[in-house]
């Protein structure tokens, strides 16, 4: 049965038995079809480039072409397609090349399925999401300010954003790694309230994603 207005899928994985449950716990929602499978990083980038999908779950062990030179691979020809790295890989290394590579989300394989599908859902908005297990690796790996001198009187980080109380709470779940839906839940509202703060938090903070609200926020001690 073909599924109308849905979020399309493509999943590059090389194990079999992994790439039917995915396929079996994503279709069984309502909004997210998974159009093609690929167990190779080229079988899949045909198959994109042929079925143009919404969101790539990509994994990084791939055979001969692994997944962190498939996605820099996709991103040479394709900027809007939103890519989630999933992998069993928790290492510093793993988390920041695939973010600096062009994925937008990082999830290890041992997600719920019914929180997979909101990341999924999250992802396609335009959220970025790094799966709170490695979060701290991905804010690690930014260097260090050692003397804040350096840093003129006028530049960004010497402006106070003016967050409202509810939005330093926000911006405490976005550095913690949290989905919209997460986000909603920890403070008893709704999905719809909680994307509000959110796009409100990036545009005071004139930035782009979660991902940078959360290193700039860590950076200038804002949470």
């Amino acid at each position: 049965m073909i599924k109308e207005k849905c979020i399309k899928v493509v999943i590059v994985e090389d194990f079999k038995l992994t790439r039917v449950g995915l396929r079996c716990a994503l279709n069984s929602n309502s909004d997210i079809n998974v159009v093609a499978e690929a167990e190779d990083a080229n079988e899949g980038i045909k198959l994109i480039e042929k079925s143009n999908p919404d969101v790539i779950l990509m994994d990084l062990g791939l055979p001969e072409i692994n997944g962190i030179e498939a996605i820099m691979k996709i991103r040479e020809n394709n900027k809007k397609v939103k890519i989630i790295a999933l992998t069993s890989h928790d290492r510093q290394e793993e988390v920041v090349a695939a973010l600096s590579s062009g994925a937008n989300a990082y999830c290890l394989k041992d997600i719920d399925p019914e929180k997979l599908a909101n990341v999924i859902r999250d992802v396609n908005e335009g959220v970025c999401w790094i799966d709170p297990l490695v979060a701290d690796l991905a804010l690690n790996a930014i260097p260090k300010i050692e003397d804040a001198s350096i840093i003129g009187e006028n530049s960004a980080s010497h402006v106070k954003v003016p967050l409202t109380d509810r939005e330093f709470e926000v911006l405490k779940h976005l550095v913690a790694g949290k989905s919209n839906t997460e986000i909603a839940k920890e403070l008893i509202v709704s999905v719809h309230t909680a994307k509000a703060h959110v796009c409100s938090i990036l545009q005071k903070m004139c930035v782009n994603d979660r991902v940078q609200a959360a290193v700039k926020a860590v950076k200038e001690g804002m949470v």
